[in-house]
């Protein structure tokens, strides 16, 4: 190519799963059926009340123009009232939330507000990959800390504290997490904003799988003095079912939110405005309609443990969030290894953990956004597979 990219993308990569989908769909097209148990996203419907608001405002002559940076005052006051029912947490509307198009455009807002080449940058290892690739993005150094199963896959802070962290600025964490499922708890978020306060670091945690399987929704700004270091995005995309509709938030101080808007208002010209009204509608709903969502994934779950019981896998069963992540039976050396296997065997697609980190490559995910049909298909062709040995 006679004009060579920029320097900043040399070392990001194609997002793993766009290579695979491609790789499926090409396996697709030679006649082989798929069973996909990889991505995340989410096949319940979003609350009708959403999706009748859509259209509905969309009829209104003058909802199809260009929005405020900062999302209609509608959207921010329903953000901030759905932060004090469920989180017990009380943001102002007008300064300590910034709505997004989704909480993975936030990822890349934080890091180029707050990066400066040679910058570090604390990163779980295993982690959702936007995180790396957002901070190498904004020409910082990544610094991974482990988490690891015989830790319940939480930050070992004596461990971090062994390393020289003063270039360190942002630190991510994402409790509940993906793709282990481990949950939060107070003390964690205690431990972490102490670490943040200590060691002058912004503590950003993503926090988009909070109400799926998991009874006690938490944030880190519910935390005493949590304002004052940490941040916390999240998402209407899991919560409810709104993937496709790219609507998220930022919570924080209102000096960081104002940075962190410097940003964005110079990278898109708002939302559309029924799809912020239809937001509103949504996060409105009462626990109940969160409940029914839940049971749909809890059944999901049951026939999930059934498949890596045919898998010969171990995992805890005690996990939030949407997937199930599980250590790869010890006859596959490897993560990879596991999930070519069962691609080109059987057309069962499972996520393989070293996509996440050096931690997950002897782990792997299994996505509850499959119905009941496609989930009992994947049983039926791996029960008809023959024990298989890899490992050396």
């Amino acid at each position: 190519m006679i004009i060579q990219a920029a320097r900043r993308i040399t070392d990001v990569g194609e997002y793993y799963f766009s290579q695979k989908l491609a790789e499926i769909a090409r396996m697709r097209n030679s006649g082989v059926d798929v069973i996909n148990l990889g991505i995340g996203n989410p096949d319940l419907p979003p609350p009708e009340i959403a999706m009748d608001t859509l259209a509905s405002e969309g009829q209104v002559h003058g909802n199809h123009g260009y929005q405020s940076y900062t999302g209609i005052p509608q959207l921010r006051k329903a953000f901030a009232g759905w932060y004090s029912k469920y989180y017990g947490v009380e943001l102002n509307d007008d300064r300590e939330i910034l709505p997004l198009m989704g909480s993975k455009e936030g990822i890349m807002h934080i890091s180029l507000a707050f990066l400066n080449r040679g910058d570090e940058v604390l990163i779980p290892d295993p982690a959702y990959p936007a995180y790396e690739a957002a901070a190498k993005i904004a020409e910082a150094k990544v610094v991974k800390f482990n988490l690891t199963e015989a830790n319940g896959w939480l930050p070992d802070f004596r461990e971090i504290e062994k390393s020289d962290l003063s270039k360190v600025k942002l630190m991510w964490i994402n409790y509940p997490n993906m793709p282990t499922g481990a949950r939060a708890s107070k003390s964690l978020f205690e431990e972490l904003i102490t670490f943040g306060k200590k060691h002058r670091i912004l503590i950003c945690n993503d926090n988009p799988y909070s109400f799926i399987l998991n009874g006690y929704p938490m944030s880190i700004l519910s935390v005493d003095g949590a304002m004052e270091v940490a941040i916390e995005l999240n998402s209407l995309s899991k919560s409810h079912n709104m993937a496709g509709w790219r609507i998220g938030m930022v919570g924080g101080d209102a000096v960081i939110i104002e940075t962190i808007l410097k940003v964005k208002s110079n990278m898109d010209s708002g939302m559309f405005k029924p799809a912020q009204l239809a937001a509103v509608r949504a996060l409105e709903m009462p626990e109940e309609w969160y409940k029914r969502n839940n049971e749909v994934y809890e059944s999901r779950k049951l026939l999930a443990i059934r498949l890596l019981g045919l898998l010969g896998a171990v995992f805890n069963k005690n996990q939030s969030g949407m997937f199930i992540w599980a250590r790869v039976p010890e006859n596959f050396n490897h993560s990879s290894e596991f999930s070519d296997y069962y691609l080109h065997n059987a057309g069962v697609f499972i996520t393989p953990g070293f996509i996440f980190g050096e931690q997950g490559k002897n782990y792997f995910r299994i996505s509850l956004c499959r119905n009941h049909d496609l989930l009992m298909e994947a049983i039926k062709r791996i029960e008809k597979l023959k024990p298989v040995r890899f490992r050396n």
